[in-house]
């Protein structure tokens, strides 16, 4: 009984053959780009070899798409994860059972659930005389500082890198090496505050970066804050 041979190697012609009939190849494989040698072509002194310019061209380009891609994937990724860590913590903080806890699951186990380093909250205090301070997980500072922190009007600070406040993040602050602050109202007569993030690797928060997710996540603690203190009607 005979075993059947693998088939053999494509010659040129089959290649070529191929090509011919297929002739939009290469723009759909531009991949296939990087693997092909340009014919040598003695084209005389002083005369540019367009055909060979115009396929280093492409393998350039084909290069350039295909970092462009792993680029897209990556970040698509790593979107896609912090989407899923927010969700979690939204979940976890609607899940409180007492405001105590609620704030005990913001500063404590939000930053397991973030992958961050910190979390901390902040509310100005009503009283001017107040100098700063903590009180129940809650870092107390002078009216005014959350304008000051992140400009007059703007709802959120991003920082690649630098130390984070003390008044903000208390001993963890020296820990800190990037953050991101976002302010929180829970409602028109209460004094504003912030959420903070803090993390120990720069580059964790950036200007660039957007800021949905954590202004998600600052909603959500305000309206999970407000359910709290407000009677039920």
């Amino acid at each position: 009984m005979s075993t059947a041979r693998p088939s053999e190697a494509l010659d040129a012609a089959q290649v070529t053959d191929y090509l011919r009939r297929h002739p939009d190849f290469l723009q759909t494989h531009p991949d296939a780009i990087a693997a092909l040698m340009p014919p040598g072509r003695d084209v005389g002194e002083g005369v540019v070899d367009l055909q060979k310019a115009m396929l280093e061209r492409l393998r350039t380009e084909a290069a350039r798409l295909k970092a462009t891609q792993r680029k897209l994937i990556a970040t698509n990724r790593v979107n896609l994860q912090t989407q899923s860590r927010v969700h979690s913590a939204v979940l976890a903080m609607i899940e409180a059972p007492s405001l105590e806890h609620l704030v005990h699951t913001v500063t404590s186990d939000l930053a397991l659930i973030l992958d961050l380093d910190v979390v901390s909250l902040a509310i100005e205090a009503a009283d001017p005389k107040v100098t700063g301070g903590h009180f129940a997980g809650i870092a107390r500072v002078p009216a005014g500082t959350v304008d000051r922190l992140l400009g007059e009007g703007r709802d959120s600070r991003l920082r690649p890198d630098g130390q984070g406040e003390t008044e903000i993040f208390a001993d963890a602050a020296s820990l800190v090496r990037s953050d991101a602050l976002v302010r929180i109202k829970v409602s028109p007569e209460a004094p504003v505050g912030v959420v903070a993030f803090g993390s120990r690797r720069e580059s964790t928060f950036h200007p660039s970066q957007g800021t949905e997710l954590l202004g998600f996540l600052a909603r959500a603690l305000e309206i999970s804050v407000r359910a709290w203190l407000e009677p039920a009607r």
